[in-house]
């Protein structure tokens, strides 16, 4: 049976509160299981990945409707709290972003990342303030983790980015959010004072350089993950086998899961 949303909310929350979470970002009900089943205490999805496996271009792209059914999906086979990646809301409107929330909450979702981009960051505080109001009218907790891509983009030069990001946490922590997500950020010094600064759990995403996870842990990182890294890697692989297969139509050499270990993660869900 699957736990209400105020039993996964809770344990989603409290995983936030010590040590560094980690997040193998799924893709779709297949990945998510397969990630679970190795111990994930959370399934998160990355938006790039559900948006390649529904055949679309990453990038707010993706039907609302697809990315509510991947989500439904995964929630039916696992057992851990899941956060859905809603790039930002797919909508400008801070009301449909809102209804969006709550549909990807009745999924099952008990959290959500949702983010700036290259936007205003008055259009995302105006989006986290009418999701809060949307959750708290239908008795539901999300854990909203607001996204800025300072980093990812260059939005300042790089000795005022801290700076900017600060001013932003402040402003989405103002408007509801729970966490802030700085993908793109990877210096120990600039990590370590956004997090002791920020006022909110501090979420950054695997990129060359990132220091080891004992050292983010020191420095005041909540949230590991692992973005679009695990879907780009599936699909590297595949190409190198079906490659080989179309090639001379014979299986390449590698690791496989056996076909009886894959059918087995969902023969009780």
């Amino acid at each position: 049976m699957h736990a209400s949303n105020a039993e996964h909310a809770a344990r989603f929350r409290n995983l936030h509160t010590r040590g560094v979470l980690r997040l193998a970002n799924a893709w779709d009900a297949g990945s998510a299981r397969l990630i679970e089943s190795l111990g994930a205490p959370a399934i998160a999805t990355t938006s790039a990945g559900v948006a390649w496996a529904r055949g679309y271009v990453d990038g707010d792209v993706l039907p609302i409707e697809r990315l509510l059914d991947t989500a439904r999906e995964i929630a039916r086979v696992i057992r851990v709290p899941l956060s859905v990646d809603m790039e930002g809301g797919y909508s400008d409107d801070p009301s449909v972003v809102a209804t969006n929330v709550v549909r990807a909450a009745d999924t099952g979702a008990v959290g959500i990342n949702i983010e700036d981009g290259s936007g205003s960051p008055d259009a995302l505080c105006a989006k986290l303030s009418r999701i809060r109001d949307a959750l708290a009218a239908r008795g539901l907790d999300v854990y909203v983790n607001a996204r800025t891509d300072v980093y990812l983009r260059g939005l300042a030069p790089p000795d005022a980015r801290v700076g900017l990001v600060l001013e932003r946490a402040a402003r989405y922590r103002e408007a509801g959010a729970d966490g802030l997500f700085v993908p793109g950020l990877i210096e120990a010094g600039a990590i370590g004072d956004i997090a002791s600064a920020a006022g909110l759990p501090l979420n950054v995403m695997l990129r060359p350089g990132l220091p080891a996870l004992e050292e983010l842990d020191a420095l005041g990182v909540r949230r590991l993950s692992a973005g679009s890294d695990l879907a780009e890697a599936v699909f590297a692989h595949v190409g190198t086998l079906a490659s080989a297969f179309l090639q001379d139509g014979r299986a390449a050499p590698g690791e496989r899961m056996a076909y009886g270990a894959v059918n087995a993660l969902f023969a009780d869900r």
